[in-house]
Formats: C-alpha cells, sequence, structure tokens
C-alpha cells in the first residue's frame, strides 16, 4: 500500500506542484512513480550504466523536492522535470570527463543486472522477442550519444520532435535527421524487426521503481 493513493490520480501539474511544495510526501511520492519511467530512461540513454541512472534519477528527485516552488507551469511538469533530469545526467557526465581527463569514454563493462529471466513456460515467441530486445538494447548503447539520446526520447519514449528539440535545446531540424539516421545505423545492424522491440527497451520494473522511491522519500522525509 503507498502512499500515492490518497492522492487524486488526476490532480493536476500546478496543484500536484504546490502540495509537494508545502511538504505533502503523499504527492511527492505520487509524482515519482508518475514519471520513474520516462525520466529513468532518460537518464540511462546519457549515463548507459542502469546503476548510474538510478543514482542520479534519485539525485534529481532531491532537487525536485528542494526546488519544486520554481515551477511556475509554463511547460508541463512532465516537461520540466526532463529537463532537469537531462541537464543533471549532463553535468554528471561533464564531471566524470573532468575527473578521468579524457575526451572518449571507454566502453563500461557490462551490467551485473539483467534482463528478466523468461519462465519456462513461456511462448517461443516471446522468447524471441525479448532476446531480440537485449540485442537492440545493445545496439542502441553503441550509437553516438547524440543519436542515441535522441533515440531514446522519440522512439522509446515518444516525445514529439518539439518536446525533444525543446529538451536538448536544438533545432527540430536535428532531431529529425538525428532520429533518421539512429534508425538507419540500426538497421544496418539488425536488418529486421526493430520496431517489435522499441517499446520494452530498458524496462524499470516494479522493484527498481519502489526502490527509487523509497531511497528518496527516506532522504527528504523524517
Amino acid at each position: 500500500m503507498n502512499a500515492a493513493a490518497s492522492v487524486p490520480q488526476g490532480i493536476a501539474d500546478a496543484e500536484l506542484a504546490a502540495r509537494i511544495a508545502s511538504g505533502d510526501g503523499a504527492a511527492f511520492e505520487l509524482l515519482m512513480r508518475r514519471h520513474n519511467r520516462r525520466l529513468y530512461r532518460i537518464a540511462r540513454s546519457v549515463l548507459r550504466n542502469g546503476a548510474d541512472a538510478e543514482d542520479a534519477l534519485q539525485e534529481s528527485y532531491l532537487a525536485v523536492y528542494r526546488g519544486i516552488g520554481s515551477f511556475r507551469g509554463d511547460s508541463s511538469l512532465a516537461t520540466w522535470l526532463a529537463k532537469l533530469v537531462l541537464n543533471h545526467c549532463l553535468g554528471r557526465k561533464r564531471k566524470a570527463l573532468r575527473r578521468e581527463n579524457i575526451v572518449a569514454i571507454v566502453p563500461e563493462d557490462p551490467e551485473n543486472e539483467s534482463i528478466a529471466p523468461i519462465d519456462i513456460d513461456t511462448p517461443d515467441r516471446a522468447l524471441i522477442r525479448a532476446e531480440l530486445r537485449e540485442l537492440l538494447e545493445s545496439k542502441v548503447e553503441q550509437l553516438p550519444e547524440a543519436f542515441r539520446t535522441v533515440f531514446m526520447m522519440r522512439c522509446v519514449e515518444e516525445l514529439s520532435v518539439e518536446e525533444t528539440a525543446d529538451l536538448l535545446a536544438i533545432p527540430q531540424a536535428t532531431v529529425r535527421t538525428r532520429h533518421f539516421r539512429a534508425r538507419s545505423l540500426l538497421r544496418e545492424s539488425l536488418a529486421q524487426d526493430i520496431d517489435v522491440a522499441e517499446q520494452d527497451l530498458f524496462g524499470f520494473d516494479g522493484e527498481r521503481c519502489d526502490r527509487i522511491v523509497a531511497r528518496v522519500l527516506g532522504a527528504v522525509i523524517h
């Protein structure tokens, strides 16, 4: 049973932000559960590591809790949150580059976590789908960062060209070009069935969602 259930699901962004600013923990939990998957995927697309993305998202939520009073409703709350997370991740990445004093990051070791195992009774088609999803995730991570971020936002999160351009502060024409090029590169590698797996990339399961929510609430609510 989570406290977020006590907050109306259809609550407007401005009212939700006002409740959080007044210290309403249930409202803050609702905000996290409502936006967790999209924000995690944005963080994941920049940082390329599940654990780093979780850490960045938790840090971003703490910043949200402290700064929610600055939300004025000029854009949607979802867009405001996405910009905050994206900027935090980019800043985190810049700091890492300065610390290591390198221009290019050496590809990281594979994560310890893996895609959830397939049940032995799962039909063959679902097994093939899971294997294709794992392969596509690997190929997406190999894309140049500029293409990878646009691909994640446009294909996986289904943001519009306008929303993606706004978040990345680039022209809409650039979004379209990078999106087209990213898909072309992936098709060259996979040759088929890209669309089958797009919506399942970098799954955000209940355990991870609950873990992030619990950690952030533990840090802000005493």
